[in-house]
């Protein structure tokens, strides 16, 4: 009969990726291979930004570890755990150097082989356990199915939702006419703005924040407030949100219309803009900031970052400014620049002229950590890329009067340790959807180009 705990198999990537995830196993069992150990050790000195992750995850261990003698280690030393209850997890190490190379494993020249080989072993010694290699590494997985272990998993513990098409959009479309669904509304004007309260079983799993669009084009609205009974909708107009201009910029579909209605809200402190390559985030972005900075001077500054794998570790210390090293990263923003800078007829000067206007500094995000920024429109490009404590890192930086806009494309994800599910974008866009501060609109449709939107559909 086989026993009740599972044997966790933990690989380097897990622990980069969370370093507390040894203690998300509840009752059952967790095992590190002296090799992930060797790993993490080479990895924690190298002036990355992933040696951060290193490190946490080394003291951690020895958090755990820590008054247990040697043998204790070896046999497994109960996991802390707020549970209550008889259940509770034990954390090892494995020693695999002392594993010989047989007939039937890997070879030992390679660490991920010696990962799995760990993993056999444990499979051939505990018959009467489940044995489980967890890693994030798909090619890692694919060799240890085929190299005869039964179970590999990826780690899953941090996904908030099971599948993408299920991310919140920022938005609800209802079918037909908006106003033939409702039954009863009570409604009040100040100026210009009009809220609705109509019953919520209109829309019983609405959020802050989000948007309500109906098919028949006619209305358009976003959700202030609700309680038991009610839910106040503040009546947005679809024509004023098309009408609606950003440094020469007008919104080319209804999902940039409200978009730019985010962007330019000074009471949104986050705006989260996914939508595919070529939907108009980052130029809506950086329209708005120049709008917002230079003609209606609500904020001092623009910084800009972007998020790629060279970026997060490192910029180098070869000659030049932080913003020279980041300039070749950095070229959408330029590109984008350019185009805002054709759009205003009335610009003399040079692009130059528009930088030190807007006072706009570009920055890399390996140096964002320990800043306190006030004052400032700030854009975060491809955050697709960072993890969500990198993520979290970044917005914890935002201080009074700061504007922050995190913006990514989810089918385009260059990190080694995340996907879709894992993406910090996608974590923070479960988190904040409940925010009263924050908005997400995903941007659907390429308005890029016809070239641009065939090949997004197409390819």
């Amino acid at each position: 009969m086989t026993e009740e705990k599972t044997i966790y198999i933990l690989d380097t990537n897990i622990l980069l990726h969370e370093p507390f995830a040894f203690l998300s196993f509840q009752e059952h069992d967790v095992i590190v291979p002296m090799t992930v150990l060797e790993e993490l050790d080479s990895i924690k000195d190298r002036n990355k930004d992933v040696s951060r992750d290193a490190r946490v995850a080394i003291r951690a261990l020895e958090d755990c570890l820590v008054n247990a003698t040697p043998e204790e280690v070896l046999a497994g030393v109960p996991i802390p755990t707020q549970q209550d209850g008889s259940k509770v997890g034990r954390l090892s190490i494995f020693n695999d150097y002392t594993l010989e190379q047989t007939a039937g494993k890997l070879s030992f020249n390679e660490n991920d082989n010696r990962i799995i080989n760990t993993a056999l072993h444990i499979q051939g010694t505990r018959k009467t356990r489940k044995v489980v290699l967890v890693t994030k590494d798909i090619n890692m997985r694919l060799k240890a199915k085929g190299a005869g272990l039964k179970h590999v998993e990826d780690y899953r513990t941090d996904q908030l939702i099971d599948d993408i098409q299920f991310l919140t959009k920022g938005y609800h479309k209802f079918s037909g006419d908006f106003w033939q669904q409702v039954k009863s509304c009570e409604s009040e004007s100040e100026g210009r703005n009009t809220t609705h309260y109509v019953e919520k079983s209109v829309f019983p799993s609405a959020y802050m924040n989000e948007y309500l669009l109906d098919e028949g084009e006619h209305f358009a609205g976003k959700v202030v407030g609700w309680d038991e009974q009610k839910l106040a909708i503040a009546d947005l107009g679809r024509e004023r949100l098309m009408s609606k201009q950003a440094w020469g910029i007008s919104p080319k579909n209804i999902y940039q219309g409200i978009a730019m209605d985010a962007l330019l809200d000074p009471s949104i402190d986050l705006v989260i803009l996914t939508g595919p390559a070529g939907c108009g985030k980052t130029l809506l972005a950086l329209a708005s900031a120049l709008e917002l900075v230079i003609e209606r001077g609500m904020y001092d500054k623009v910084i800009v970052t972007r998020s790629t794998p060279e970026i997060a570790e490192s910029i180098g210390f070869l000659p030049g400014t932080e913003e020279e090293k980041m300039a070749p990263w950095l070229a959408a923003i330029t590109d984008s620049l350019e185009v805002l800078h054709k759009q205003d007829e009335n610009m003399e000067g040079s692009l130059n002229y528009i930088m030190d206007k807007a006072n706009i500094q570009f920055k890399s995000v390996n140096f964002m950590r320990g800043r306190s920024i006030q004052n400032a429109f700030v854009i975060l490009d491809e955050c697709q890329n960072l993890t969500a404590s990198q993520l979290k890192t970044i917005i914890t930086r935002c201080g009074e009067g700061t504007k922050l806009v995190c913006s990514g494309n989810l089918a385009q994800i260059d990190s080694n340790y995340l996907s879709a599910l894992t993406s910090g974008l996608t974590y923070i866009v479960e988190r904040f959807k409940d925010f009263p501060g924050s908005t997400t609109v995903n941007l659907n449709g390429v308005v890029r180009s016809r070239l641009a939107s065939f090949a997004e559909e197409n390819l």
